[in-house]
């Protein structure tokens, strides 16, 4: 009896969903890094918190853009 690999279905119903609860993530952990940011007093740390910050920013971006993708997709 062979083993026959089938994929799995493309299930994306749930894609909008998943996207915002990430988006969301995202966003508390920039509040949380922003609070740590007020207590670094190392430039090192501080700058490194920053620049996270930022491409956290621009992950959420595209992940909006993913979303109102997602959206249109399902109408």
């Amino acid at each position: 009896m062979a083993y026959q690999n089938k994929p799995n279905p493309d299930d994306r119903s749930d894609n909008v969903e998943k996207l915002q609860e990430m988006v969301q993530n995202t966003v508390d952990n920039m509040e949380e890094a922003e609070k740590t940011l007020d207590a670094q007093s190392s430039a090192r740390d501080r700058s490194g918190i920053e620049a996270k910050n930022a491409r956290r920013e621009e992950a959420i971006q595209f992940m909006q853009q993913e979303i109102k993708d997602e959206m249109d997709q399902q109408q």
